[in-house]
């Protein structure tokens, strides 16, 4: 029968399309999101197929316990500030943080042993070898931080002064030595643990801690990392001791002394732990063909930078920055171990070219790809290449953000600053092995000195310094080195 109600407008019906947000993601991004989402509305809406953990039914949320950081003049005698000196007041407050840093730190190494070494050996979540390989040597840590608290509590008059530390902590700091093995072992420690969380066990033990009071919103990881951030600390706290400290103070040469210490120490252990982060990485290389195998691999005694990739086609890849070889791979699981198979051969920096790649200059791979493409899509890549005879490779790699991708790019400049200046160094000293004689002939003179001395300023070079220091300090060394080998090179 013919209908007598009006119709709406087409245009009426369509402008409901004009209600939903451009969509911003390509398709195939924004695909796999609603796949999760769907995934998991089902598990939340359908409670008899996930079961919810027992320990937490009911439960009200905990109180996260805090830990209110303690200032000397709020701690000790009003009155007896009142006495003091502006200066003075700072250099009791600087040496009360060294002291309060130490009570910490020891309370947080026992949180961890108790807390979550033993009971995980306990209950059988971890094997006593596992457990040893992530904690390392935290148990011997504890009585040297406790043995530092001691001395500075009896050195303490009791209106809460300190009139002398830089005595104790000149005897006291080369203790730090045994922080090599603790640090030489980190990456192992957190590879391992990384590798146990897939334990439904171990995740579900750690969980339980993370939404315990006594946390305080850490896991298991932040707790075993306190005692490195604590060593690269020492030096700031002993040179703020030092700044409040009057010049003709007894403690001025002692604390001057210690700061030399503990910066030989946090050196030392800094190359240290470089060196067995590199090998760690090298023994998880995967070599698809023996022609894989390059000797600048192995001769590798630090890893300049290493992280997650991306190429124009979207794959992930794996890339290590060695000291004079860039190395791309795919990271895959072997022997329930997380290793790394080469993607392509080896690229020598010396000879790898790198190009600074504007937003949207690169071309994604595949056709609907590249079609359903955003900006957001095209950004931060860099280019890498290398081309040798009849072997060429080009890259286009693309970082998470601007900031990753600038510290890629500083990272290889800087490796391909440091072996031109090595080669320039090299040439040199080839150069100086021979000496004019009257008679116009080249005559050999001191040349196994000079190539030793040519090897030990390379491997004093290649050192890598973990801790948080200027990057700008390092490019300044490497130009006033180059500047020193032109003068030299214009003198021979």
């Amino acid at each position: 029968e013919p209908s007598t109600k009006r119709v709406k407008p087409l245009s009426r019906v369509t402008s409901l399309a004009s209600l939903i947000p451009p969509v911003r993601a390509t398709p195939l991004k924004r695909f796999s999101q609603s796949l999760q989402r769907s995934i998991s509305f089902r598990s939340d809406s359908r409670p008899d197929l996930v079961s919810p953990r027992p320990w937490s039914r009911n439960m009200p949320p905990a109180n996260t316990k805090r830990r209110d950081s303690k200032l000397w003049s709020e701690t000790f005698d009003v009155c007896v500030n009142h006495m003091l000196t502006s200066k003075e007041i700072k250099r009791q407050e600087a040496i009360f943080e060294l002291s309060q840093g130490e009570e910490d730190l020891i309370e947080d190494l026992k949180l961890a042993k108790k807390a979550y070494h033993d009971p995980m050996l306990k209950l059988s979540i971890m094997t006593e070898q596992e457990l040893n390989q992530i904690f390392g040597t935290l148990d011997s840590l504890i009585p040297l931080h406790e043995d530092l608290l001691r001395r500075l509590q009896e050195v303490r008059k009791p209106n809460g002064s300190t009139e002398h530390v830089g005595h104790i902590l000149v005897g006291w700091l080369p203790c730090l030595n045994s922080y090599d093995s603790y640090c030489s072992n980190q990456v192992a420690a957190k590879a391992l643990l990384d590798h146990k969380k897939q334990d439904h066990r171990v995740q579900d033990f750690l969980q339980r801690c993370l939404e315990s009071p006594f946390s305080r919103k850490l896991d298991l990881w932040n707790f075993l990392d306190i005692p490195r951030s604590r060593l690269v600390k020492y030096p700031l706290l002993l040179r703020e001791i030092l700044r409040h400290t009057p010049n003709d103070h007894p403690d001025q040469q002692h604390l001057e002394e210690a700061i030399n210490i503990i910066q030989g120490i946090v050196a030392e252990i800094n190359i240290k732990t470089g060196e067995s982060e590199c090998q760690y990485y090298k023994e998880r290389l995967i070599y698809l063909e023996e022609g894989q195998r390059d000797s600048l691999i192995d001769n590798s005694r630090v890893v300049c930078c290493h992280g997650e990739l991306k190429n124009n086609r979207g794959v992930k890849l794996h890339v290590f920055l060695f000291e004079e070889v860039l190395v791309i791979t795919r990271a895959i699981t072997h022997n329930e171990q997380l290793c790394y198979q080469l993607y392509r051969q080896p690229i020598p920096v010396r000879e790898l070219v790198l190009e600074d790649l504007q937003d949207g200059e690169v071309r994604l791979g595949g056709s609907i790809r590249g079609a359903f493409s955003n900006n957001e899509r095209i950004k931060n890549f860099f280019r890498v290449s290398f081309k040798n005879g009849s072997q060429s490779q080009t890259h286009s790699l693309q970082a998470n953000d601007s900031f990753n991708k600038q510290q890629w790019l500083n990272c290889i400049r800087q490796a391909k600053d440091k072996i031109a200046c090595a080669g320039k160094a090299g040439v040199l000293n080839s150069e100086a092995h021979f000496l004019l004689s009257p008679n116009g002939s080249r005559v050999p003179q001191g040349e196994a000195t000079l190539e030793q001395m040519d090897q030990s300023d390379c491997e004093s070079d290649c050192s890598m310094d973990t801790s948080e220091i200027s990057i700008d300090g390092e490019r300044m060394e490497q130009t006033n080195s180059c500047e020193n080998e032109k003068q030299i090179e214009t003198n021979v």
